[in-house]
């Protein structure tokens, strides 16, 4: 790996904060884990941090294991502070008691989903007497979460990684947001790892043995790629059928020349039996269409040739809180092709009446509506033809975006109809935002943003009193404060 070789902010160890990280450990493939690394590595220089290394069935449980030599080899100092609690899902109240005795942090920081963090939460009164507790927090969808309040209450900031969710975070807070620091922090991935490769590139010819081996020496004329977890909500079943959709259009010649690739599970409880739904819609004529699995699990390098391997990215979920495909296409230089729907939205950088990249509000709470229609260059918007609302027990309501294959089809054949030279074209320039100031979806700019707002919050940050009294009145209304329809 490339070291990291700016150190702006440096901070001697002795005189460094110390973070207590609480998500999947940073060692693993998890989006949350892949994105908890780049954070770790590229603050590392200015804070000491200690992590709860969250994995099912962890088989380095109970250990405690220092990894600070191998993160110095990484980013280019001598004096990082990396420790890891390798632990069997994400840590418990007695641990956390534990590592605030023992490790002294001056700070916890958690991210994923609120309902793994319900145990800490309850204990936030007696750790915010002590230290603050962040959240990198994010939302899905809306309808605003009323059921989440007691729990961004529980946070002292709340660091959004969409701006649907800073505006969720608003919104059900509602007078109580004043009391928080409340910020985006959109996620950001390492460039220098994630990017174009022409032949200048001095492993071209590895990457070429990657490509050959992955197409069987077949040269395509236009790849599209699905890189996320066969699981209901990601739609993949829909994706093939656009993909079919979209290649039915095509003459028998052209269309043995695409190609979709399948990055996921072939079969997978949580979603379903990928290789029938293709011999279902794809089994009449299976010369036509040309859907090629990738299960293997590759390292940063491999996946970065898998992106190059293909002209756009295509992601159909019903609700997504960002989607690092998406950001990960755009950093090689491949267009888009998503459903208009949660963090998504962010990377289409829609634009709004004023010419201004889009805010959600309680008016426009989403874009999934297509108000706005214009959009950056790299982007083929598919906008939702069916909103329904869905849920569970835990989760009573959230709206689940379905777009129609069809549509979906739609903005294949539009790209495919660009050509390979434009379509990178316009890719480049999605390469070219995603590095911007003002997108910033990298690891130097996330970095640079969570560094900014920590220390701001520590900084300021006030103690707990120790008893709170609450007048109890009659039941809060949690009626969602935004439109419904718009």
């Amino acid at each position: 790996m490339e070291l990291v070789t700016k150190m702006e902010g440096y901070i001697p160890q002795e005189q460094r904060k110390k973070i207590l990280l609480l998500c999947d450990d940073i060692r693993t493939h998890s989006g949350i884990g892949t994105v908890a690394k780049e954070i770790v590595l590229h603050t590392a220089h200015h804070y000491n941090w200690v992590q709860v290394g969250a994995a099912i069935n962890h088989p380095e449980q109970g250990k405690r294991l220092d990894i600070s030599e191998e993160t110095n080899k990484l980013i280019g100092v001598s004096d990082s502070s990396v420790v890891i609690y390798p632990s069997n899902g994400y840590g418990s109240s007695d641990l956390v008691r534990q590592l605030m005795q023992v490790e002294k942090p001056d700070a916890i920081f958690i991210f994923t989903d609120p309902r793994y963090w319900v145990w800490l939460f309850r204990i936030e009164n007696e750790i915010r007497r002590k230290i603050p507790i962040v959240y990198l927090n994010i939302w899905d969808d809306y309808p605003a979460p009323m059921y989440n309040k007691t729990y961004y209450e529980s946070c002292d900031a709340l660091f959004g990684i969409s701006k649907q969710t800073v505006n969720i975070n608003h919104l059900v807070l509602g007078d109580k947001a004043k009391n928080k620091m409340i910020c985006y922090v959109p996620h950001g991935l390492n460039h220098k790892m994630m990017f174009p490769i022409d032949e200048s590139y001095e492993k071209y010819g590895e990457f070429k043995e990657f490509k050959d081996k992955l197409f069987g020496g077949v040269e395509y004329d236009f790849v599209a790629f699905y890189n996320s977890r066969n699981i209901r909500r990601k739609q993949v079943p829909d994706t093939i059928w656009a993909y079919k959709q979209f290649v039915d259009r095509l003459p028998l010649g052209q269309a043995k020349k695409c190609a979709l690739v399948l990055h996921t599970q072939l079969v997978d409880e949580n979603g379903t039996d990928l290789p029938a739904v293709i011999e279902a819609l794809c089994g009449n004529d299976p010369d036509r269409y040309n859907i090629i699995f990738s299960t293997e699990r590759l390292d940063t390098e491999r996946m970065n040739y898998l992106y190059n391997c293909t002209d756009v990215q295509i992601q159909l979920t019903s609700n997504e809180g960002w989607g690092l495909s998406l950001t990960e296409a755009l950093l090689v230089g491949n267009p888009i092709i998503a459903n208009v729907t949660g963090g998504m939205q962010d990377q289409m950088r829609f634009v709004d009446e004023n010419g201004e990249w889009y805010e959600p509000d309680a008016n426009i709470p989403s874009n999934h509506r297509g108000t706005y229609k214009q959009h950056g260059k790299w982007a083929f918007p598919v906008y939702p033809s069916n909103i329904s609302i869905v849920g569970s027990p835990p989760t009573p309501y959230i709206f689940d975006d379905r777009c129609d294959p069809k549509d979906a089809a739609d903005r294949l054949f539009e790209a495919y109809s660009m050509g390979k030279e434009e379509l990178k074209k316009v890719g480049n320039l999605g390469r070219e935002w995603v590095l911007s100031e003002e997108a910033g979806f990298t690891s130097e700019n996330m970095a640079k943003r969570i560094m900014s707002n920590m220390n701001v919050l520590l900084n300021k940050w006030q103690p707990r009193e120790k008893y709170e009294l609450i007048k109890v009145g009659s039941r809060e209304i949690k009626s969602v404060p935004h439109k419904l329809e718009y």
